[in-house]
């Protein structure tokens, strides 16, 4: 135990409490000022980075009155030499270890979007049948990692494959920076295994690509008038139903000073499709800007590439092997299965480790 408390008051130190809660004071002075309400989308981001800053100074405050109970535990343990309270400190100390550093990767989020729910995509490469169910398991390996973490998901448009599988798929995460960091997670996936499609069980190679994008706000980082966008209906060409086949339900937005579009077919309704594929084209919107900076600050990051050898992120290998390995930070595991069930934090966390720095 002792490690453990000394890494946790260590990494305490890091977190400057008091040099936040002024930082707190100085946001609610300026949140108290009339004038700066007069500027609506600049009020409610002072008011988002103000309630950010107070959650995670009593998240941390929490976890030192915690550690310091615990503390208390461990030399009451030693004084009386309580089994029982041995063991129950196994657990408390277990508890708090996760939660530790689960806040401590937290600390790594400080980009400009990283507290913004998060609009990903999924695009199956080259190969067919291969990589549309490739592009599927990436889809259910993203919808149980924010599951175990508490978070939102919505499927906002599918574009099923022929046989199997899907051809794209775009979802939309809402959580506690789950942009921040489902960013490391942006690239392409590379899948080995014995194909389930094969009858002689050849081993194949698929890639699929994950896009992640901010989630836009509309009263905060948007400001598009109604004359950039473009809006076109059509009937659905996927399934979904006989009723959305024979009304212009699909939906077609375009942002025409970029040429940038969006659509969606795959909601019940006109009104929904519309309103998803808003929430995509706002989401591209904002990482187009978002990489527009990076390249004036000669920051390249999160920049889209072809599915295909060469640009993966990942390698998943089921055969002859079990291993998952990302190849930007050499982090690897051979529970590949526990990856695809959505086990990625160990992932996550390595690569916002490595760009510590940066």
């Amino acid at each position: 135990m002792k490690p453990f408390f000394a890494a946790f008051l260590m990494s305490w130190c890091d977190f400057d409490i008091a040099g936040e809660e002024s930082n707190i004071a100085e946001l609610e002075k300026q949140a108290s000022d009339p004038d700066i309400w007069k500027d609506q989308r600049k009020g409610k981001a002072l008011m988002l980075s103000l309630n950010e800053k107070k959650g995670l100074v009593a998240s941390w405050q929490g976890m030192e009155k915690k550690a310091s109970d615990l503390l208390d535990m461990v030399n009451l343990s030693l004084l009386e030499e309580d089994e029982s309270i041995k063991e129950d400190l196994g657990e408390e100390v277990q508890h708090l270890l996760e939660q530790f550093e689960k806040y401590e990767t937290r600390l790594m989020l400080s980009g400009e979007y990283d507290g913004h729910n998060a609009v990903c995509a999924v695009h199956a490469g080259a190969g067919g049948t291969e990589s549309q169910d490739w592009a599927n398991m990436i889809l259910r390996m993203y919808l149980l990692w924010a599951e175990k973490q508490g978070y939102e998901a919505e499927l906002l448009e599918v574009s099923e494959g022929e046989e199997a599988g899907i051809k794209s798929a775009y979802l939309n995460i809402r959580g506690d920076h789950a942009y921040g960091y489902l960013k490391s997670e942006h690239g392409v996936h590379r899948l080995v295994r014995l194909s389930p499609f094969d009858a002689d069980h050849a081993r194949h190679t698929s890639f699929a690509q994950f896009e992640v994008m901010p989630e836009a706000d509309e009263q905060v980082d948007m400001d598009i008038p109604a004359d950039e966008l473009r809006v076109d209906t059509f009937k659905s060409s996927g399934p979904g139903g006989q009723h959305m086949q024979k009304t212009s339900s699909a939906v077609r937005i375009t942002h025409l000073p970029s040429g940038i579009t969006a659509v969606c077919q795959s909601q019940r309704s006109q009104h929904q499709n519309k309103d998803a594929a808003l929430k995509i084209l706002y989401a591209r919107l904002l990482e187009a800007d978002r990489v527009k900076q990076e390249r004036e600050r000669a920051q390249l990051k999160g920049e889209r590439v072809e599915a295909g050898w060469g640009n993966q992120i990942r390698s998943y290998v089921l055969h002859p092997y079990k291993m998952v390995k990302d190849h930007r930070t050499g982090f690897e595991t051979s529970r590949a299965q526990d990856v695809l069930d959505g086990a990625l934090d160990g992932f996550i966390s390595a690569y916002l480790r490595s760009k510590v720095g940066e």
